[in-house]
């Protein structure tokens, strides 16, 4: 096998690609600061109860684990950074205050999300902590739309969710309860026969509204016909509401509801969001609230957050143009050195050439040159 290939759904990321995607970074970044978000950069690896704590057993499949040599113990390399960040607003900042926190860097899963997806994800984030009340979370929703807006994405698809729906139908009935992981599953795959099949013996109430639910999905009139057919259960009734105001505030994205999209279920505690973008048929950004992820590390905070992958995102961007750039011979001339500085500092991309060698870049475009005239060194047009 040749030294240079990559493992599978690995891969290089050649210089106009990375132009695009630090680019986005940036100005997503600078968009969160915009917020009053603050940046923070937690590590690759973790011991493996911190990096899984409160996350499933879906995460603990998607995460790469070694043995630390230090200690003996068994640590994983990142597959997402939510858990990380909660870490770090509950054992290490420990304010009392609402927290906004935003962070960037790289994740590796065990397996990729997509056919043609990357394992290596380029994960960027925004979280609210310490603030229970819907305002978070319609934060984090607006955050969320103006990330895509930033991007350049005009037309946007908002699919809506609530886990409070299935939370109270399964504190309403025993028996649902034993079947919670396998009703999860059900739902999320939208599968009615196996539904039925384990609501069999569940209360007429609950096991109507289980049924039902895989056929709640639609613009916001779906909230409507699930006040209809849904039990006047106080948890339903305070997640439909919420879902309300949240479709109230979505601005011009194309919003749908979708009471049976549980992805995010086992930690998610409220509403949840993905955002869905023309040429993806996957979501491009997921959110949602998750308030009992804290607990696992001593202090329970509400939060609420959403992230996404900026590899992907930046796939469906057109191909960056080149740069302008000036391009310069190479000397030692103390006026030609001055002329580089001053250039450079103004914010123009200056290129000497190396003696003897040529330019050939993916990035830059020399459209100008610096040629000595008269003792001086000036700027002409190239072409």
């Amino acid at each position: 096998m040749p030294n240079w290939l990559l493992p599978e759904n690995i891969a290089d990321v050649l210089p106009s690609e990375a132009r695009k995607i630090e680019e986005l970074r940036r100005a997503i970044l600078d968009n969160f600061h915009l917020y009053g978000y603050e940046l923070v950069m937690p590590p690759m690896l973790e011991y493996v109860e911190s990096l899984l704590a409160g996350t499933g057993a879906d995460m603990d499949l998607r995460t790469f684990k070694l043995i630390d040599q230090l200690s003996g113990r068994t640590m994983g390399i990142r597959a997402d950074m939510t858990t990380q960040v909660a870490r770090i607003d509950a054992h290490l900042l420990n304010r009392n205050s609402v927290t906004r926190l935003c962070y960037s860097g790289s994740v590796l899963q065990t397996r990729p999300n997509g056919l043609h997806a990357t394992r290596e994800p380029l994960q960027i984030g925004a979280e609210i902590y310490g603030h229970a009340g819907l305002e978070a979370d319609a934060e984090i929703q607006e955050l969320a739309l103006s990330t895509l807006s930033l991007a350049g994405f005009s037309q946007v698809r908002m699919d809506l969710c609530h886990v409070g729906v299935l939370r109270a139908l399964l504190e309403s009935d025993p028996n649902a309860q034993r079947d919670e992981a396998a009703l999860y599953t059900a739902l999320r795959a939208k599968d009615v026969p196996t539904l039925e099949v384990l609501t069999a013996v569940y209360a007429p109430a609950t096991r109507a509204a289980l049924l039902a639910l895989p056929t709640l999905y639609g613009n916001a009139d779906v909230l409507q016909r699930a006040r209809a057919v849904l039990p006047a259960l106080t948890g339903i009734t305070k997640a439909l509401d919420e879902l309300a105001v949240l479709v109230g505030l979505a601005g011009k994205a194309d919003v749908t509801i979708d009471l049976a999209d549980l992805g995010g279920y086992q930690y998610e505690s409220g509403t949840m969001f993905a955002l869905y973008v023309p040429g993806l048929p996957n979501a491009v950004a997921r959110g949602g609230r998750y308030d009992h992820v804290g607990e696992t590390f001593g202090r329970a905070r509400p939060a609420t957050g959403f992230s996404l992958d900026l590899r992907e995102l930046s796939r469906l961007l057109p191909v960056a143009g080149r740069k302008c750039a000036i391009h310069a011979p190479w000397g030692r001339d103390a006026a030609l050195k001055e002329k580089i500085i001053a250039l450079r500092q103004a914010g123009e991309i200056v290129i000497q050439s190396l003696p003897g060698s040529e330019n050939d870049q993916d990035e830059f475009e020399c459209d100008r040159v610096l040629v000595l005239e008269n003792g001086n060194w000036i700027l002409k047009n190239l072409g």
